[in-house]
């Protein structure tokens, strides 16, 4: 069987050695990075490094590459674009390819009521957008997320996000009238417990909540991520969700699904708030929606997303003619491909090896996902669920010692997380699968030997 992956160097390797001094130099620690080297080329789920490693790719640069690294329809539709023009500046001169796509995503979205959408940048804009269009439409302040949600790095979204380091240490004072409600974490629920209780009980915290830390009157949006992605690949029950969402309406709360991470196919959905049977009044997308192109959105009613006035929204770059057009290739690829019903696919695979090898193997707690969105949690040992943090960095980095690309995540960075391209082929996720058995492996007996010594 052909091998996909294969490092014929150390980690760093020569060319790679030389741009990391540079980068050492001339790029602030701040910005971190993942595994010690630099790409040169990459197709598919493969990336091909400057010394001539290549790697499969499990971290799909955080999510943004459901349809392939360089997929053949999103570049020719680049390079078509970069022919006529690169940019006008929509709020200067308008162009189709916007408009094309506010159409598309308007009518994939959950709902038949009528929809509106916006474009910007990045995440983080696309949830600070989502705040200003709640805030305006409502006339009210607070905004609600939720305990280990993340949802980007700016002031307002760092606010809004829960982990402390590496996202928000030190960089207060942070936004007013942002609020955390708590949400489920089935693996470390309270012993006795079950999953119905447990949510009985979350849902009762929540209400609790709403006395007791922010009047629902005041309540702009609940914005909640229908699977949580930095949090650590936790998904939450569809009766959490409408819990949540009954709640909203209940007080005239606007209903926010983050699909940032979660969108474009990655849950066997457009969206993954479809698996929940709940229509959101605005959704933020971005990553995989331009296929490594900068490109956000927020779609939402059109009654809410048309309150604002003209020059309220949007920016220089925002929908860029670039970025719209790489969506598009991009929803065109999602179709003809039938990469929902590929992450469907990959997501049974993936998972079920995820239960093989915790059955293996102690440290891991819990294996989880919805669709091609997997993770497992990695633990001291069964019994105790003390996280593990050190042995999740261990284990990835064995793994790109070995080909293969992975990302942590989690509040306690203690969670392997996947996010492969949707179109990477059989033999490719097979054999990065058995990297990451034989890294686990590796990584369990050298802690093992050390903890001899």
């Amino acid at each position: 069987m052909k091998k996909f992956a294969d490092v014929k160097t150390n980690l760093p390797g020569e060319k790679a050695k030389a741009l990391l001094d540079k980068r050492k130099r001339f790029v602030p620690k701040g910005v971190s990075n993942g595994v010690p080297t630099f790409a040169d080329t990459a197709e598919g789920a493969l990336v091909k490094d400057v010394d001539g490693n290549t790697f499969i790719d499990f971290a799909g640069a955080i999510g943004t590459i459901n349809v392939g690294h360089s997929h053949p329809k999103v570049t020719k539709a680049l390079k078509e674009q970069v022919d006529r023009f690169i940019h006008t500046g929509f709020n200067v001169m308008m162009y189709e390819g916007y408009i094309k796509l506010a159409e598309k995503l308007a009518k994939l979205a959950p709902g038949d009521h009528d929809k509106q959408v916006l474009f910007l940048n990045s995440g983080a804009e696309a949830v600070e957008n989502a705040v200003k269009i709640a805030r305006k439409y409502t006339k009210r302040q607070a905004i609600v997320s939720f305990k280990r949600g993340y949802h980007g790095r700016t002031l307002m979204t760092m606010t809004m996000t829960s982990k402390v380091k590496p996202y928000k240490y030190e960089f207060g004072p942070f936004a007013p009238e942002i609020y955390k409600a708590p949400y489920p974490y089935y693996y470390r629920r309270p012993e006795g417990f079950s999953e119905a209780d447990y949510d009985e009980q979350v849902l009762q915290e929540f209400k609790d909540f709403l006395v007791g830390d922010v009047a629902p009157e005041t309540i702009a949006a609940v914005i909640m991520e229908p699977v949580q992605g930095e949090g650590g690949f936790i998904v939450p029950s569809k009766k959490f969700v409408q819990g949540i969402y009954e709640l909203c309406k209940q007080h005239g709360i606007l209903f926010v699904s983050d699909e940032i991470q979660t969108g474009f196919t990655r849950t066997g959905r457009y969206f993954a708030i479809e698996h929940f049977d709940v229509v959101p009044d605005l959704i933020t997308v971005s990553k995989s929606m331009g296929a490594g192109v900068p490109i956000s959105g927020v779609i939402g009613r059109s009654e809410i997303m048309d309150k604002s006035e003209p020059g309220e929204l949007g920016g220089t770059y925002s929908g860029s003619p670039l970025g719209c057009s790489a969506a598009l290739a991009v929803l065109d690829v999602i179709e003809e491909e039938n990469l929902n019903q590929r992450a469907e696919k990959i997501g049974e695979r993936v998972l079920n090896k995820f239960n093989e090898l915790a059955e293996k193997y102690d440290c891991i707690g819990e294996a989880r996902g919805l669709g091609a969105m997997c993770a497992i949690e990695m633990v001291t040992d069964k019994n105790s669920k003390e996280p593990n943090k050190a042995l999740t960095n261990a284990i990835i980095q064995e793994a790109s010692n070995r080909g293969l690309l992975l990302l942590s995540a989690g509040m306690y960075g203690n969670v392997i997380r996947v996010l492969m391209p949707i179109v990477i082929t059989d033999e490719q996720l097979e054999e990065g699968l058995d990297i990451l058995e034989e890294s686990i492996k590796a990584a369990v007996s050298k802690q093992s030997e050390a903890s001899l010594v």
